[in-house]
């Protein structure tokens, strides 16, 4: 891909630009994920570290560690979710939040991930494949 992706936070302290985005984008049901975005999923796409480029705003970021070592980033103005990484992946590769984009990308979703702790009130009802836990998980059988 040799398009520019550019994204911001809610209020626009925040922005950023890409050049290169993964082709897989999964939406996580596991319970963080839920908090985090407060929706019943949450859905990233990955990116190559050195190709995330902040265009404005980084002071306003702050990161939240969670107990399990995955660290999640968000604007402390508006609290816009912003960044997602496990330290299961590649230091290579950052995880931004799809929906802080704000030029059209060409990604689409293509799983569900940790369905296995979805809330109880989530009812999938596309065709995607679905994980118990990360992609490299047991399918659900749902």
């Amino acid at each position: 891909m040799s398009d520019i992706y550019k994204g911001s936070c809610l209020c626009g302290a925040v922005t950023f630009e890409t050049d290169q985005l993964d082709q897989r984008a999964a939406h996580c049901h596991c319970r963080m994920c839920r908090k985090f975005h407060g929706a019943e999923y949450a859905t990233f796409v990955g990116v190559p570290r050195q190709s995330l480029r902040w265009t404005k705003g980084t002071d306003a970021i702050a990161e939240f560690r969670a107990p399990n070592g995955t660290v999640r980033s968000f604007c402390r103005l508006c609290g816009s979710s912003l960044l997602f990484h496990s330290p299961r992946a590649s230091s290579e590769t950052i995880e931004i939040a799809l929906s802080v984009f704000d030029t059209d990308v060409p990604v689409v979703p293509d799983a569900h991930i940790f369905v296995g702790s979805a809330a109880n009130w989530t009812s999938i009802t596309d065709d995607l494949p679905q994980y118990v836990e990360g992609r490299d998980s047991a399918r659900a059988g749902i």
